[in-house]
C-alpha cells in the first residue's frame, strides 16, 4: 500500500537555485495530503504529475508566507477547474480570515465548500482521525505559533489464511472477528487458536513533519521511533548563531533530534538561500545521523515497514 512523500518545495523564505518555498505531498493509497503550500506549489504539482483532484486535505504549519503564499492561488485554480467536492484545510485560526479576505475583495465565489479546521499550537492534538490514519500536531518553537504534523497509519486487521477457512469450514459471519484476533471454535467444539488461522499485519507506518523551529527536545518522546522524519535544517553549523536568532535549526541539530528520537530515516530541508551547494548540510547531518537525505524537489520517499526508497 502506498505511503509516499514527494518534495515540491525545499527552500526557506527566498526561492533560489531552482529551489522553492516549503511544500510536500503525502500520498496514502492514492489519497493526497498537502503539507504547507509555499509560493509556486501548484506549478510544482504540475511539473511532478500530482493530480489535484485527489487532494482533499491541506495542512499549514504557520503563517510565515513561505509556508502558505501559494494557497490562495491553488484554491483559485480549483475553482476555475470546477471543483465541487469539499476541501479540508487545517491551519492557524487567522488563516481562515486571510482566505476569506482574499476572496471577498476579488469577488470570488467558490463552487466548492472549504471545511476549515483551526489548529492551535499549545498542546499536541489529533486533528484528523479516519479509517486509515490519524494526524497529530507537534508543538514547535518558532517566532510565530507553529505546528508540525505526524501522520500515523492505523494498524490493519490480521490476514486470515484462505486454506484455513476451507480446512476448518469457517463460516463467513465470523471471519471479521477472527481478523480482529478472536479464536475459532469448530462444529466439534475444538478451539483453534488465532495464530494458526491468521498472520500478523505489517507494522503501521508513520511520517513526521517538523516545520520551522529552533532546536528543542520538547517533542522527542512524541516522534520517538517514527519511520521517516522531515526536520528543518535552514543553516550549517557555521551559522548556528543566526539559526538561534531566527528560531531555526542547523543540519547537525536536526540530526541530533533524529538520533535522540531513534527514527529510521531523516529528510532535511527549508534551506537558506545562502547555500548554492547543499552538500555541506548533508555532510554535517550525516556525521551525527548517517541515514539523512536532502529534501531535493521532485524526489519521492516511499515508506514501508522495512525500507525507504528514493527516486528522482
Amino acid at each position: 500500500m502506498q505511503f509516499e512523500v514527494t518534495i515540491l518545495g525545499s527552500n526557506g523564505a527566498i526561492p533560489a537555485y531552482d529551489r522553492h518555498p516549503s511544500s510536500q505531498i503525502l500520498n496514502y493509497c492514492g489519497n493526497l495530503f498537502l503539507i504547507d503550500c509555499g509560493e509556486g506549489t501548484q506549478f510544482r504539482m504540475n511539473k511532478f504529475g500530482i493530480k489535484r483532484g485527489h487532494l482533499d486535505h491541506i495542512f499549514i504549519s504557520h503563517l510565515h508566507g513561505d509556508h502558505y503564499f501559494g494557497l490562495v492561488g491553488l484554491l483559485t485554480s480549483f475553482n476555475l477547474n470546477w471543483r465541487e467536492h469539499p476541501l479540508n484545510i487545517y491551519g492557524p485560526p487567522a488563516l481562515e480570515e486571510i482566505i476569506n479576505t482574499q476572496f471577498k475583495h476579488s469577488l470570488t465565489k467558490l463552487k466548492f465548500e472549504i471545511h476549515f479546521h483551526p489548529v492551535l499550537a499549545d498542546i499536541p492534538r489529533i486533528i484528523l482521525d479516519n479509517s486509515q490514519m490519524t494526524v497529530e500536531t507537534i508543538v514547535l518553537k518558532h517566532r510565530l505559533p507553529t505546528t508540525g504534523f505526524i501522520f500515523r497509519e492505523k494498524k490493519n486487521l490480521r490476514k486470515i489464511l484462505p486454506e484455513k477457512i476451507q480446512q476448518y469450514a469457517i463460516p463467513f459471519e465470523v471471519i471479521n472477528d477472527i481478523k480482529n484476533g478472536a479464536d475459532f471454535t469448530d462444529e466439534n467444539g475444538r478451539l483453534i487458536a488465532n495464530d494458526e488461522l491468521t498472520i500478523a499485519p505489517p507494522k503501521p507506518r508513520s511520517y513526521a513533519y517538523c516545520s520551522d523551529t529552533i532546536y528543542t527536545e520538547s517533542y522527542l518522546e512524541q516522534i520517538n521511533g517514527i519511520d521517516l522524519l522531515y526536520h528543518e535544517a535552514t543553516f550549517s553549523e557555521e551559522h548556528a548563531e543566526r539559526a538561534n536568532e531566527t528560531f531555526h535549526s542547523t543540519a547537525r541539530q536536526a540530526a541530533s533530534i533524529a538520533k535522540a528520537a531513534k527514527v529510521e530515516r531523516l529528510i532535511i530541508g527549508h534551506f537558506s538561500a545562502r547555500y548554492a551547494d547543499l552538500s555541506i548540510l548533508l555532510e554535517q547531518s550525516r556525521t551525527v545521523f548517517p541515514e539523512t537525505y536532502l529534501a531535493e524537489e521532485g524526489n519521492t520517499f516511499a515508506i514501508d515497514s522495512e525500507v525507504l526508497l528514493q527516486k528522482a
